[in-house]
């Protein structure tokens, strides 16, 4: 017997939409860009050759369109990970839902997911303007231990290994490590980006080691952040959405990365305001390649 969901777990609005996004399955392509600022949208979809729905929810703007033959949709999910949550879960009901029985589909549909966003490089290797692919993600917000198969898509060991380098205090909740698509990674990245792992923090301020008028718990995170090292890998970026993406589409059976430009070096101390016009060329690239 195909399982049901309920109305108060799967919620459809009354024009056959999902809850938040405002999208109707036959509205969702396959392959399908992902970008934090609702504004990058239309940029995005500037390239497109055609565009056949726009729709706009909150902070969650949505256009599918073509590019090059290839039918894509470009997706805004707000800042952090609680945003990628829900974008998520109602992306993969979409694809995998019917809505009008509330029932999963008999054959598995499997999204191609890259998100593109800004960044904080942490290295010497990624001064402002580089762009950073995210072959891991450490989340500092938590949001992957509320899923039963956290452990099953995880990276133990490395996790093991960052909280013991980080003298991590348990108050702050446990950090995990997702994995990025690697076959996706190889095409989205190909020579252009440099790979790391990558930090996706619960804020902007005090997660990142910033500090204003309020101390952090650990005025040297972000030393010890920079010093980390997991075989050929090093800390790359602080941003915060990839983990969530990476995990979330990981346990759901999609594929999904994370590509960022750099626009503030936070060991040498420097930022860029004026980025919008360069991260046209990110968005090209990915455009081309996914």
């Amino acid at each position: 017997m195909l399982k049901q969901f309920p109305e108060s777990e799967l919620i459809i609005n009354a024009d056959g939409s999902a809850f938040h996004l405002h999208l109707k399955p036959e509205q969702l392509a396959d392959k399908v860009i992902l970008v934090g600022d609702p504004g990058r949208v239309a940029l995005v979809a500037s390239h497109f050759d055609t565009k056949e729905c726009e729709v706009s929810s909150r902070e969650f703007n949505t256009i599918t369109g073509t590019y090059k033959g290839k039918r894509i949709s470009v997706q805004s999910t707000g800042i952090g990970c609680d945003n990628i949550d829900i974008v998520m879960n109602e992306l993969d009901a979409l694809a995998n839902i019917n809505f009008d029985t509330r029932t999963e589909n008999p054959e598995h549909r499997t999204l191609t997911l890259v998100r593109i966003g800004t960044c904080g490089g942490i290295q010497p290797e990624t001064p402002i303007g580089t762009f950073v692919a995210s072959v891991k993600s450490i989340g500092f917000d938590g949001l992957l231990n509320y899923y039963a198969a956290r452990n099953e898509v995880c990276d133990i060991e490395l996790e093991k290994a960052f909280t013991e380098h980080m003298q991590w205090n348990p108050i702050k909740g446990a950090p995990y490590v997702a994995t990025a698509t690697p076959e996706l990674i190889d095409q989205i990245a190909g020579k252009e980006m440099f790979r790391g792992i990558t930090i996706a923090c619960g804020g902007f301020y005090g997660p990142q080691g910033r500090q204003i008028r309020m101390e952090i718990e650990d005025p040297h995170q972000n030393e010890k952040v920079h010093s980390f090292r997991y075989g050929d890998l090093k800390i790359a970026n602080f941003e915060m959405e990839s983990s969530a993406l990476a995990g979330l589409a990981s346990i759901l059976g999609h594929k999904a990365m994370t590509c960022c430009m750099v626009i503030a070096n936070r060991y040498a101390k420097e930022m860029n305001t004026a980025y919008k016009s360069q991260i046209d060329d990110l968005i090209q690239l990915v455009l081309d390649r996914i």
